[in-house]
């Protein structure tokens, strides 16, 4: 694939007038992938250029009369409205000059999704964003453009939320339609329907309902809409998920699509904004594919690029024929101006991230052969890094590099994302930290040329040490609770560690500390506050451990810079170097204070996925079990102690900093919420018999 960028004016300009002349379909996505590099600031182009370039993209289409549609992948910011509103008429610009019959942005692409509970708290910013949609109406041309915004509700507000999640679609300077959203989702990191109404009609309804539909007053006009010829059902992300021959339970008694579909379309439009998840793909390729080719009808989806705080949206967008092939798929994780045409099946299919198209008719089930969802990892995690300092106008990272994995992958990630000129990385030994530690930190700093420094914490800890000597001893004289054993030393140092971050964080501009701790660990309570949780932004607590040593030999393998984290990072059996293991005389590893991690993270997914309670997992057989011979009694032991860390562990993950979600389920706060105080909920239940004699007991 050519890389357009590096290319200087002049050999675009004589590039294009060459595949002008060849007019094919190649052509026209060669020429488009210009036009995307022009559009994203890549090339400094003229506008005499891109004109040259949109001419020559219009003459190929001349030959198709209709059905011409331009799928805008773009990537918004939540609440620049000014932002995503001039980004989006420079859309429809290209579309305009292009004669495309329509162009088809993301759901909410004004405000950006989600915005969350902003628009209830603000609702100055709903009112902007409808005054910014009549503007762009305003611009319009004949080419149609679907618009996802906020739509204030006016009308007999008595009942219900204040707004909808709307799609307005403008042409010839003015609103012609409105389409709302019906199915909220409310589960995952969804919250749609906690500011949102669902819409009391599916389809569109006329530009004079702008902000004054409601049930009692619904137009009883056609669902579809015509431009040029072909009509369109038109749905919003959620509405087209809920099909009763696909799932086996569906969450919502009304079937959008269903309703549209007895209208009779040319073809079913979807806008969305759906993030990126492990096993994600499958369901939504499969998902599409079935919707399209039940009722006989193309299906084009539009899906929205980036990332907004702990989503990371994957773009992706296609097209399916009347048949459910897939006919045309915009690129993964990054911005795209895709043309598409579902009645003549032109399109172009982009790749998706390396290893997930083998995983589309894959069962969920758990495994540890993690290589065909890495690279959707890492992109996932990447955008999600980048979009996060940029959009919130940070520059710069700092973080402790231990020698150990956790630190390792997340400065592999930061110098990918935000340049390895903007990454420092400061190793802070202790008394306990191994010189190889010490050592395998270096040399991954070295390789990956991130800045780097070392600083032990020696004097912190014993001047911290000695405070702590006076000040418990006033406590002791008034409590008589003191522990026996404490992790108060473990702290210290994880805690002196963190000072040190925020210190720099503090004195250098657009700079954060990074929170390194993983998923699994997370699960266990295994991470300190204001320690290795501490930090302003957390890539990879949604990442188990067992799939984190898979993608660091991932990360050796597939970046530009071969082999960056040493052998001995990824043999080396983690632990955080806080304590000496008094069995060994050695620092304590981790496994040893948990449980071997395939047999944890085992655990932590078939919680997640399946939702197995605790006799349902002592009845399974592990991955882990196939290769160990593991007796009854520790398995219990095992969960025993899951369980019980996992309770006292809650208030830890109520604190954590922003993260990326990765895989299908999650314990960040956006996607799980459990009270913290319900750390007491027995997980392996009781029988009847056993509450009878506890009630009467009670008595």
């Amino acid at each position: 694939m050519i890389d357009y960028s590096v290319l200087n004016e002049n050999e675009i300009s004589t590039l294009a007038e060459d595949l002008s002349i060849e007019g094919n379909e190649n052509s026209l996505y060669s020429l488009s992938e210009i036009l995307d590099c022009i559009l994203q600031n890549k090339i400094n182009a003229t506008d005499e250029l891109k004109d040259k370039i949109t001419s020559n993209i219009r003459d190929i289409l001349s030959k198709y009369d209709k059905g011409n549609i331009g799928l805008a992948q773009i990537n918004p910011i939540a609440g620049d409205i000014e932002y995503n509103a001039k980004k989006v008429v420079k859309y429809i610009k290209c579309a305009q000059d292009m004669n495309l019959d329509m162009i088809i942005f993301p759901e909410l692409i004004l405000m950006g999704y989600p915005i969350e509970d902003t628009i209830e708290r603000h609702p100055i910013i709903v009112e902007e964003n409808i005054k910014w949609l009549k503007e762009i109406a305003a611009k319009t041309g004949s080419t149609a453009a679907l618009v996802g915004f906020i739509e204030p509700r006016k009308y007999n507000l008595t009942t219900g939320k204040s707004y909808y999640n709307s799609v307005a679609i403008l042409q010839d300077g003015e609103i012609k339609g409105i389409v709302r959203k019906s199915l909220l989702p409310t589960y995952s990191e969804f919250n749609d329907y906690r500011y949102i109404e669902p819409s009391p009609v599916v389809g569109v309804q006329p530009d004079s309902t702008l902000c004054l539909l409601d049930e009692d007053n619904v137009v009883d006009c056609d669902k579809t809409i015509t431009i040029n010829g072909i009509k369109y059902g038109i749905s919003i992300c959620e509405d087209c998920w809920n099909n009763k021959d696909f799932f086996d339970r569906t969450l919502y008694s009304k079937d959008p699509i269903e309703e549209l579909a007895a209208e009779k379309p040319d073809v079913f439009i979807n806008c969305s904004a759906s993030p990126s998840r492990a096993k994600k793909e499958q369901l939504k390729h499969n998902m599409l594919s079935f919707t399209a080719n039940a009722y006989k009808t193309p299906m084009v989806y539009v899906n929205q690029v980036g990332a907004i705080d702990n989503s990371s949206f994957e773009g992706s967008s296609r097209t399916f024929s009347s048949d459910g092939a897939l006919i045309a798929r915009a690129k993964s994780f990054e911005e795209q101006f895709l043309i598409v045409n579902p009645i003549y099946k032109i399109g172009k299919i982009y790749p998706l991230t390396k290893g997930l198209e083998k995983t589309l008719t894959e069962q969920k089930v758990f495994t540890l052969e993690y290589e065909n969802d890495l690279e959707r990892t890492y992109k996932t995690i990447i955008q999600g890094i980048r979009d996060y300092f940029k959009k919130v106008g940070f520059k710069r990272a700092v973080l402790g590099l231990s020698g150990g994995l956790d630190s390792t992958v997340c400065a592999v990630l930061l110098a990918d994302a935000l340049g390895k000129e903007n990454v420092f990385g400061i190793s802070m030994p202790s008394k306990i930290t191994s010189d190889a530690s010490r050592s395998d930190a270096e040399i991954l700093a070295r390789n990956l040329g991130i800045n780097f420094a070392e600083v032990p914490i020696k004097d912190m800890v014993d001047t911290t040490n000695m405070m702590f000597k006076t000040l418990f001893r006033e406590v002791e004289a008034k409590w008589d609770c003191r522990y026996k054993q404490s992790f108060t030393q473990d702290n210290i140092q994880a805690r002196s560690r963190a000072m040190y971050l925020w210190g720099v964080s503090n004195e250098f501009e657009k700079c954060i500390p990074i929170a390194t701790s993983d998923k699994s660990e997370l699960y266990m309570g295994y991470a300190t506050i204001n320690g290795d949780m501490s930090g302003g932004f957390a890539p990879i607590a949604d990442v188990p451990k067992t799939k984190l040593f898979a993608f660091a030999r991932w990360l050796n393998k597939n970046r530009e810079e071969k082999n960056a984290i040493p052998e001995a990072i990824i043999l080396k059996k983690p632990g955080a170097e806080l304590a000496i293991d008094p069995k060994t005389g050695k620092p304590l590893i981790a496994e040893d204070a948990l449980m071997p991690y395939e047999f944890l993270d085992e655990i932590i997914w078939r919680i997640e996925n399946k939702h197995e309670h605790y006799w349902d997992l002592m009845g399974a057989t592990f991955q882990y079990e196939l290769k160990h011979t593991v007796s009854k009694e520790q398995k219990s032991q095992w969960l025993d102690k899951f369980y019980r860390r996992m309770s006292t562990a809650l208030y830890k993950w109520s604190i954590l900093p922003p993260s990326v979600i990765v895989e299908s389920r999650s314990i960040n706060k956006y996607d799980y919420k459990q009270p913290i105080t319900s750390s007491r909920i027995n997980y392996k239940g009781l029988s009847r018999e056993e509450i009878r004699t506890i009630l009467d007991e009670s008595v």
